[in-house]
């Protein structure tokens, strides 16, 4: 009976020892696989904290570059906006210069025919028609020059009696012109004056007929003398150079300078080209 119940207590524990094994080899199996689970995630957090990482990198880095960016395209703008503002004021400066050139161009058209008008006028008003009477405007101010085999023997400051005639012509345009000065210049060639107990050189001769010029002006053909100035310039303003007697005849002259105020001077414009 005990050799029965030891052989049945055996096969018990045998049973019981190979059920166990066969749990822990159950358990070892699934532990492995848990680890190997826990390994292949553990891989798998490891690469996806790097790749946070390296995203979360990128995207400071893309902030940044955005941050960047959105400051360049304020300069941009900017920089634009002043760029559009400069060319705007380039082409008004270049359309400013470009009405400038225009007006000028156009003044420079009509300066020849003004000028033309403006001494035919004067030439007409006197009835002068004398080749040795010159009238001319530059800038604003009228020339008239005349030769001065009408007004003096050579040598002399004695003012002739034809000179008073051309001289009356010219006395009209300065009484026409109450507010004008007018400045009486003589000029000699330049032969070396010999003179008398009066006149010394050239310069006296040009200045003394200046004032002779200036007297006949005052005293016989009523020009106020607050408008005029006598001057002499002597022989050092030559018309054309002293090397023949023609040239010298053309360099012995008196000229009467008319200075009218620039106000003046373009009404005076304005009637005559209104009269063309």
């Amino acid at each position: 009976m005990r050799k029965v119940f030891f052989m049945f207590t055996l096969a018990a524990l045998s049973l019981t020892s190979c059920g166990a094994k066969k749990k822990i080899a159950e358990l070892e199996k699934q532990n492995k696989e848990c680890q190997d689970l826990l390994n292949s995630t553990t891989v798998k957090l490891n690469l996806c904290l790097s790749e946070k990482e390296s995203l979360s990198q990128q995207n400071d880095y893309l902030k940044k570059n955005n941050s960047d960016l959105i400051s360049n395209v304020g300069n941009m703008t900017t920089l634009t906006k002043q760029g559009a503002q400069n060319i705007e004021k380039a082409l008004e400066t270049i359309k400013e210069k470009d009405l400038k050139i225009t007006r000028m161009q156009d003044a420079l058209t009509k300066k020849d025919s003004v000028t033309l008008a403006l001494v035919t006028s004067l030439k007409s008003s006197v009835g002068i028609s004398d080749p040795d009477i010159n009238v001319n405007v530059e800038k604003g101010v009228v020339f008239i020059s005349i030769a001065d085999k009408l007004l003096f023997k050579s040598g002399s400051y004695v003012v002739s009696d034809k000179a008073k005639e051309v001289l009356g012509k010219v006395a009209k345009v300065i009484n026409d012109k109450p507010t004008f000065e007018c400045m009486v210049e003589g000029h000699t060639d330049n032969i070396p004056f010999t003179g008398n107990a009066i006149l010394i050189d050239n310069w006296d001769l040009s200045v003394k007929r200046s004032t002779a010029i200036v007297r006949v002006l005052t005293k016989d053909l009523g020009v106020k003398p607050s408008q005029l100035i006598a001057a002499g310039r002597g022989e050092f303003i030559p018309l054309v150079e002293n090397n023949t007697a023609e040239n010298r005849a053309a360099n012995r002259r008196t000229r009467i300078v008319i200075l009218p105020k620039i106000d003046e001077f373009y009404d005076m414009i304005e009637k005559e080209m209104k009269k063309q």
